[in-house]
This record gives C-alpha cells, structure tokens and sequence, in this order.
C-alpha cells in the first residue's frame, strides 16, 4: 500500500490538461485551490491500517487498502459504512474514493453477467485492471454523470450526440469516445477514470452503452475546474477564513474529446441491456456510501456544540433539545447505511450486494438530514456565523482590538476560538465546505426522485395489503 507521500509524488508523476477560470494549470500537486482536497484523498492513505481502513485482496491475498476492495460478505459491507463514517470526520468533507470504490465492485458484478449471457470476456478485463489497481493502490473516479441535454430526450435522440458519452467508432485495437461527464469529485486527484453508463438504454441507445478505464491524463481528456462558493479563499495564504483548515473538495467537468480506449480497458461495449443493472447497482453501493455524511455531521454537530458553549447558551433548554435532535437525525443516517450493508447478499459472481431498497432508504434520508442540520447550526450559531469580520481584520493593527472586544461570547474564550468555530460553521453550511455536504447531500448519487422511483419499484406493497386484509378479516 502506498504512504501519504508516495500518493502525493504519483500525482506529481501525471500530466493531466487541466483548466481553471481561464487558465490553463500546469501543476496540480500544490496548487492552493486543489491541495486541500488532495489532502482529504492523502488521508485515505495516512489512515490505511488495521481492519477498518484495510481488507485482503480476494485476488492476491495480500492487504490492500479497503477503497480497492471488492466485498467478499457482509462483514465487509458494514466495514465500507464505518470506513465512512470515520473519514467524514476525520476530514469534514469528501474523501473522493467512495465512488470509485463502488464502480469497482459494480464491474466486478455487473461484467460476470454479460459474460454468463454474452459468452464475452469483460470479467477477465476487468480482474486484470483491478489487480493492477490493488497492487498500485490507486484512485479512481467513478465518471458516471453524462451532461444529458434535453432531459426530455434519450440519448439518442439528442440534437448533439455528445450529450451522453458514447462510442464514436470502433478500431483494431480498441475504441474512441466522445463526450463529458459532470460533477467529478476529486476527478483531479484520482489516477484513472473508470466510466460507466448513466442510465437505462434501449437498442437505438447502444452507442451510449459503454463502461471502460483510462489513466486520467489520456490524451483527449480535458478537466474543467468547478466554482465552488468563497472557493478562492483558498488562494488568501494560511487563514482560518477557510473554515476547514486543512481539507475541501472539488468538482471537475471532464471532457473526452475523442479518447482512444484499449480492448484491454473495455468493460462493456454497446450492451445495452445490461446498462440498466450496471446504473441500479452503482447507484445503491453508492447510496449506501452517504455514511459519510453522519461523519460531517459529526463535525457540524460538535461545532455547533463549541459555539453554544462560547456564546453561553449551552445550557438553555432549547438548545440542548435541538442537539440530541441534531444526534438523532444524524444516527439515521448510519443506522440506514449499517441496514443495507447487514441486509446484503452475495451476487452470482461473488461480489457482496446490499440491500437496494434499503439503500435508496439511506439516501432519500441524506437529502434532507444534511439541511435540517445545517438550519439548526445557524440557529445556534447566530447571525454572526455570516458576518464574522476576517482573520486578517482580526490581525489589524488598528481594528484588531475591536474585533477581538466584540467578537467576544463568554468571558473565558478568546475571540479567535470564536472565529474560528464559526468559520467551520460557515464553510460547512454555505461556503466552499457546504459544497461537499448540502448539493452534494441533495444530487449525488442520484437526486431524490431517483430515490422514490427505485423504492416504490421495489417495495412490497401487496405483502402490506396483504397483512392488513387479514386483520381485518377480509382475506
């Protein structure tokens, strides 16, 4: 398994063309902007020890990182939901290896059954990309968010067949692909793209049916940075302003301006049929990932626990009901992801699945706990939570000595300890951090109606009528 630093200097080792307002960025390793999140991936390796943060490989037997792993029983599946938890605390924001965690173990799945009805061989591609991938112990960004265009519209029926990644052309060697994926997370800090398809498709959407791996400076690849709210705070030196002093997250647009792909890298290949169970079965492991959102609620609960005390209100009781109310919704959270996990079952290719109703569950319940969080953080927190002066105010020769005066809460808190709790607060709930934690919370892994679909689709509604007949004597 890779150090911290050997992560960092393999990035450095990677040209990839990046773009950031309107520039073109030469070195990501240290650049202000993207550093804080390369820092909360580091974490993924500083952290890698002992049985939660490592598994052994299914392939070689050796101990490798648990963000390589593909579940081999439940254990494991409750194992990725502590993981986690524990990070989400640990940085306060996205750790970045969920989703290509869950696109690994979704091939694992998903490409045995092609093979089984197909008679192809993606599962023997894929076994060999992922063994590459355990033993360099490397990133990968899930690409599955296709731009999509008219959403009235399937894919191809688009004015611009680039709306949904697909295949332009088939060669000897391999294929090329056309198109972009949205909403990258820490796209830039991974070092292979592993794309799949977006949706369900039909026989005249077959070119849009394709999943594959490159490396994520492939000549073709071009990745768009994404604003991010008080995100060039980051380029203001070190200041607490930030909030997290030490982690953040990104988004990139990725681009695949004609990207040349190796038979070897290809794990589905207008297969249409299967593109549906391939979106399903994302969609549920990374359902069932938004534990990590109970760990930054772990952060945003015991921030908001800090300011009450320094604005000496601790104690009042209606603030002590909106904390154990504040723990109660998070605990939720992972009480969901913990039940799909413990729910799970083994797929015909080995690979463990959770429960997918109960993961849709998890999810539906992160679009709207992260908020109710948030809320009842500014409410404790004041108004103050969006005016606070800065840090560089605060260092002032001439107005530092008011702003340390009125900053004040309790008599006992400096003013700084202050501050800077509610940078965390700010930053967590509608600056650069809230990125990572709200819209995230909202959109990722699927928007809430995707969520309702899959669980009246798969919840047993006549079973219930069923029961409730019979005790009333109707059945």
């Amino acid at each position: 398994m890779k150090t911290r630093q050997q992560y960092i200097e393999s990035l450095r080792r990677l040209n990839p063309e990046v773009y950031m307002f309107g520039e073109r960025v030469t070195s990501v390793v240290g650049h202000p902007m993207i550093t804080p999140s390369m820092n909360a991936v580091a974490a993924t390796y500083e952290l890698a020890q002992g049985d939660i943060m490592t598994a052994t490989s299914h392939l070689t037997g050796k101990r490798i990182n648990r963000f390589t792993h593909i579940h081999q029983s439940t254990a494991d599946l409750v194992t990725k939901s502590r993981m986690e938890r524990l990070m989400g605390a640990y940085t306060g924001t996205c750790f970045q290896r969920c989703a290509g965690m869950d696109a690994l173990n979704t091939l694992s799945v998903v490409t045995y059954d092609i093979d089984r009805k197909r008679g192809t061989r993606y599962n023997e591609r894929f076994l060999k990309f992922l063994r590459y991938v355990q033993e360099e112990d490397l990133v990968c960004d899930a690409a599955m968010t296709d731009a999509k265009g008219d959403r009235r519209l399937r894919p191809a029926e688009q004015a611009d067949p680039d709306m949904y990644t697909h295949v332009v052309r088939e060669e000897k060697d391999g294929i090329v692909v056309r198109g972009a994926k949205l909403h990258q997370t820490g796209a830039l800090n991974s070092h292979e793209i592993i794309v799949v398809p977006t949706r369900a498709m039909r026989e005249e959407d077959r070119d849009y049916a394709v999943s594959f791996a490159v490396p994520s400076d492939t000549k073709g690849i071009i990745y768009i940075y994404g604003r991010q709210p008080s995100d060039t705070r980051k380029l203001e030196g070190k200041t607490f302003d930030v909030g997290n002093l030490y982690y953040g997250g990104h988004e990139c647009l990725v681009v695949f301006d004609d990207v040349f792909v190796p038979w070897e890298r290809v794990f589905m290949c207008r297969e249409h049929e299967f593109a549906a169970e391939l979106v399903e079965k994302f969609a549920s492991y990374h359902r069932q990932s938004y534990a990590c959102k109970a760990g930054m609620g772990d952060v945003l609960i015991g921030a908001t626990q800090t300011i009450a005390e320094y604005n000496g209100i601790a104690d009042a009781p209606h603030v002590k009901d909106k904390i154990v109310e504040m723990n109660h919704l998070n605990e939720t959270i992972f009480c969901c992801s913990l039940a799909c996990a413990y729910e799970g079952a083994a797929e015909p290719s080995g690979t463990y699945y959770v429960n997918s109703l109960m993961a849709n569950i998890t999810k539906l319940h992160v679009t709207r706990v992260p908020y109710e969080l948030a809320r009842m953080a500014q409410e404790i927190a004041g108004g103050v939570v969006v005016t606070v002066p800065s840090e560089k105010d605060l260092r002032d020769p001439r107005v530092g000595k008011f702003v340390e005066k009125y900053m004040m809460g309790v008599a006992d808190v400096p003013a700084e300890k202050r501050m800077r709790v509610l940078r965390l607060i700010e930053g967590l709930t509608v600056g650069s951090g809230a990125a990572c934690y709200l819209p995230e919370s909202m959109h990722g892994a699927g928007s809430p109606q995707a969520q309702r679909i899959m669980i009246a689709r798969q919840v047993n509604l006549a079973a219930k009528q069923t029961a409730a007949r019979r005790l009333c004597g109707i059945d």
